[in-house]
């Protein structure tokens, strides 16, 4: 079977915002791939905001990814540089594959925007469970570059030469 579907397949996809300091009505960016996700035709199955504690996050993305509702994961902020940016590390130990190229693609993007800047961004992307995660800085701008260049197509069946889709649980 292709990487690639003639019709399009709905993902459902949990969202979750990692910040010390933000509120739901302060989560510009959370807000901001729940929306662009449902205008998609996905489904949002779970929205949260976590403190940024590795194993806070480690426990509601494990969580997720125990649960066969939920294919894709996506998560926002936490991915600085700081001592108190720790979704790496939260989220690495559960991958069973890294998507390396996430990363150096989403910092090639950023490269216009922020220039050299984008060193400190430690986006990154993987696969636990049949259950894909994808972790973007937490400024709405780093989201919308994410989203917009790379997250949308790779959630999307029809996207050619491959996508994602294949190597998701089947609902």
């Amino acid at each position: 079977m292709g990487h690639a579907a003639s019709e399009f397949m709905p993902v459902s996809i949990a969202v979750l915002t990692v910040s010390d300091t933000r509120g739901d009505a302060e989560d510009t960016s959370g807000h901001y791939l729940a929306d662009e996700a449902k205008a998609a035709g996905h489904q949002v199955i779970d929205k949260r905001i976590v403190k940024d504690d590795i194993y806070q996050i480690r426990a509601i993305v494990s969580g997720w990814i125990a649960d066969e509702s939920v294919q894709s994961i996506v998560i926002t902020g936490g991915t600085g540089f700081t001592t108190r940016d720790n979704t790496p590390e939260a989220i690495l130990p559960l991958f069973d594959r890294e998507v390396e190229g996430f990363g150096e693609l989403f910092r090639m993007l950023s490269y216009e925007d922020i220039g050299t800047s984008t060193l400190q961004s430690r986006a990154l992307a993987g696969i636990a469970n049949h259950t894909v995660i994808f972790a973007v800085p937490g400024s709405t701008n780093a989201c919308r570059t994410a989203w917009e260049q790379i997250i949308l197509q790779q959630l999307d069946a029809r996207h050619r030469p491959c996508n994602f889709i294949p190597h998701m649980r089947k609902k």
